[in-house]
């Protein structure tokens, strides 16, 4: 199990300031064969409505704007870069084109993940027509990757309930409104990664990308995928797999079977942790060290980043806290599970809620 310290873990995210909030993931692959090894950065959750001429501005295309400028500073350069979804608010083309005149600043290649702020406003057409497949895979140094669009519903609540789009758009976009339907991935998508997984030896790492966790955490929020058991299925055959996504602006890790989840942080703004509430079908996932409360006066608390360092297959999870109080989650191959490894402030408790 490898430890990072803190200097080492700011060189490798290639931080300009120690201690800084960087928005931005790095996701270092290591494996045997050190020819293989590889980085991608990862940023996600950007909801952008900072639209020039809008009456109703927001300034989170700042924490955006921060992630591409740290992400071009990184050295090494990282093999390309995922944006795990949500680059819009309320998934007008205008928000849309604003983010990715953003993102294209990036030095690297990007692969999108599509969010439902992107899809439910006009179900993925602008977004579709400026990136392409909403799901797809492809092999980079011995990893099989796969994007899903993980944000689908049942179609009666996406084509038979609403006047327009923006109605549709506005309910899905309430976190917790009470009027939204749960995520999948769906029949046909599942179909297609049956068959995309059919070729894929079973000894092969499987990287995973998703906007919602393919889980079932809180329904309440939409934490929570409908079909993540039959994707997990899917998945059990293989030796190593690893799932990241977006949406629920909070760290979180849980180790199922084979697979590991781990989430991102988002460059919005951050969410408060669920409470284990049979009634309300919330289960926080277990392996989850909770990071610190955010500060609602800071709206830059708690959207942090990290760094992940995976061998073989296993992640080591490294996080700056905003109090820049580094946190190590790694995967101890005595317990076959991540501890939580190392505190560097006690003023921080392991298990505080919002």
């Amino acid at each position: 199990m490898k430890i990072l310290n803190r200097r080492d873990l700011l060189k490798g995210a290639g931080a300009l300031v120690a201690g800084a909030t960087l928005p931005i993931s790095l996701v270092e692959m290591a494996f045997a064969d050190s020819s293989l090894n590889f980085t991608f950065a990862y940023i996600s959750d950007s909801h952008i409505q900072q639209i020039k001429g809008s009456k109703f501005v927001r300034n989170w295309d700042r924490g955006l704007i921060r992630a591409v400028a740290e992400a071009n500073l990184m050295n090494p350069r990282p093999d390309f870069i995922f944006y795990g979804g949500d680059i819009a608010q309320l998934g007008k083309k205008s928000e849309i084109d604003h983010g990715l005149d953003i993102l294209s600043g990036l030095r690297d290649k990007v692969h999108y993940v599509m969010g439902e702020h992107d899809y439910y406003l006009d179900l993925g057409e602008h977004w579709k027509k400026r990136l392409g497949p909403d799901h797809y895979s492809f092999d980079h140094k011995g990893m099989h990757f796969v994007v899903l669009n993980s944000i689908l519903t049942y179609d009666d609540w996406t084509y038979d309930r609403w006047k327009d789009g923006e109605e549709r758009m506005g309910v899905m976009a309430g976190l917790d409104d009470h009027r939204g339907s749960p995520f999948m991935v769906g029949e046909k998508q599942r179909a297609w990664l049956k068959k995309d997984l059919a070729k894929v030896d079973v000894n092969t790492p499987v990287t995973v990308l998703s906007h919602s966790p393919l889980q079932k955490i809180y329904r309440g929020w939409n934490f929570w995928t409908e079909d993540a058991e039959q994707i997990q299925a899917l998945l059990k055959p293989f030796k190593k797999v690893n799932v990241f996504y977006g949406h629920v602006h909070q760290i979180q890790y849980n180790q199922i079977g084979n697979i590991s989840f781990h989430a991102a942080m988002a460059t919005a703004w951050p969410w408060p942790y669920p409470q284990s509430n049979a009634k309300a079908e919330s289960s926080l996932p277990k392996l989850t060290v909770q990071m610190n409360r955010a500060d609602p006066f800071f709206e830059r608390d708690a959207t942090g980043w990290q760094y992940i360092d995976i061998h073989s297959g296993n992640a080591t999870m490294n996080f700056s806290l905003p109090d820049n109080s580094p946190r190590t989650v790694a995967f101890n191959p005595a317990t076959g599970r991540p501890e939580d490894v190392k505190y560097q402030h006690n003023r921080i408790p392991p298990q505080t809620h919002f």
